[in-house]
């Protein structure tokens, strides 16, 4: 093991972070806000203050989420037992490529829970209650974790190398999609189309609308890439498909 090496794991997933987080602020809250401004889920825009706040938290998280990988896979002791594999051909493309979607299952099985474990009322203040400061969310607030909840969300990548065959293209593209869909999440407006959260299929997605109205009101919406376990425990808003359409209808 050697800090060189959880250098590079932290310059790759801060990188990514910033690139995915940054552009999606500059594009929305700097160049383009004038023309969409009144499409904006929350029509009020958070204080510099705030921004500020999700960036410094979410640098911290990147550390976090560095030394996991680092110890697990450069540890001589540890890569051995884990699932980590070299060569695709090891398992075929085929697995290289359903390994996706069960990953995206899941990690959004896994986040469902946890979130809503991080929600009791004995958890909160001291896990999650930093990322509900952010109560009109903007793209920096995917990584504004408190550090002991960055070492929850962290725990997925403990799960996928010790359960499933693992390639290293798997963790670098998976997680790239992963932090896409957080800050699309985190936003601030909804990119989906009229009328997708009661279509056939958009109903088991998760929306930027859904996860907002979770950083406002606390309760409710607790999914990640899908709405499958909060309909199944009867967690999704009642309000959420006419706050959709409301958005959606803004001019």
């Amino acid at each position: 093991m050697h800090f060189s090496d959880l250098f590079r794991f932290w310059s790759n997933i801060s990188s990514r972070y910033f690139l995915v987080a940054g552009l999606a602020f500059l594009l929305f809250y700097v160049i383009i806000r004038k023309i969409v401004k009144d499409k904006k889920i929350q029509k009020k825009f958070p204080e510099t203050k705030e921004y500020l706040r999700e960036i410094g938290y979410s640098v911290t998280t990147t550390c976090i989420f560095a030394i996991v990988p680092w110890v697990l896979i450069k540890h001589p002791a540890i890569l051995p037992h884990t699932t980590l594999y070299q060569n695709i051909t090891d398992y075929g493309w085929i697995w290289f490529i359903l390994a996706f979607p069960v990953m995206f299952l899941m990690h959004d099985t896994y986040f469902y829970w946890t979130h809503r474990m991080m929600h009791h009322p004995r958890l909160f203040k001291h896990f999650h209650l930093v990322h509900h400061k952010s109560t009109n969310p903007s793209p920096w607030a995917a990584y504004a974790f408190h550090p002991l909840e960055a070492v929850v969300e962290a725990g997925i990548f403990v799960v996928f190398l010790f359960t499933i065959p693992m390639h290293k293209l798997h963790f670098f593209l998976f997680f790239l999609m992963s932090i896409i869909y957080n800050v699309y999440g985190h936003l601030g407006w909804e990119l989906y189309p009229k009328g997708f959260s009661k279509h056939w299929l958009g109903k088991w997605i998760n929306t930027s609308v859904n996860h907002n109205q979770h950083h406002q009101y606390f309760k409710g919406n607790y999914g990640l890439y899908f709405l499958i376990w909060d309909r199944i425990m009867g967690t999704v808003r009642s309000d959420y498909d006419k706050r959709y359409d409301e958005v959606k209808n803004l001019k």
